[in-house]
């Protein structure tokens, strides 16, 4: 299913693959994101794939950006919660913080371990897609 969804006036091109597939694979504006509905229940053909009370749902991590160096956002949206602060050692899988974007609140992962030098986003804060939100020490 193909969609264009404008948030902030920005429109994003939205390609998602099987809705009864976990985790769910959805494309936006060419970057794959994995997405993890809390609850295991699938979607029904009686009911539409999305209403205004989802429940909230885990996306994957951004992409690493800078040779691995940080993390950038996934999709764009509001810091609701941030779980991290510098000087932290984490570990890859971890949740960072979340985004809430589109009245669903989004898990953000890590890609990668490491020591966090620098959490550049804060809760309250609206970010961008691609959006740097934490860097890591050395490399």
């Amino acid at each position: 299913m193909n969609y264009k969804i404008e948030v902030n006036g920005k429109t994003y091109e939205v390609k998602i693959e099987d809705l009864n597939a976990r985790p769910i694979i959805a494309w936006v504006d060419g970057q794959k994101c994995e997405v993890m509905p809390a609850e295991s229940s699938r979607p029904q053909e009686s009911k539409p794939a999305m209403q205004e009370n989802a429940r909230p749902m885990s996306v994957a991590a951004a992409q690493p950006l800078l040779g691995g160096n940080s993390i950038t956002a996934p999709l764009p949206g509001v810091v609701a919660e941030v779980f991290i602060k510098a000087g932290d050692v984490i570990e890859s899988g971890q949740v960072i913080l979340v985004i809430e974007a589109m009245k669903m609140k989004n898990s953000i992962r890590a890609t990668r371990g490491g020591k966090v030098s620098e959490v550049l986003a804060s809760a309250g804060q609206s970010v961008a897609h691609k959006q740097a939100l934490i860097k890591f020490e050395g490399e």
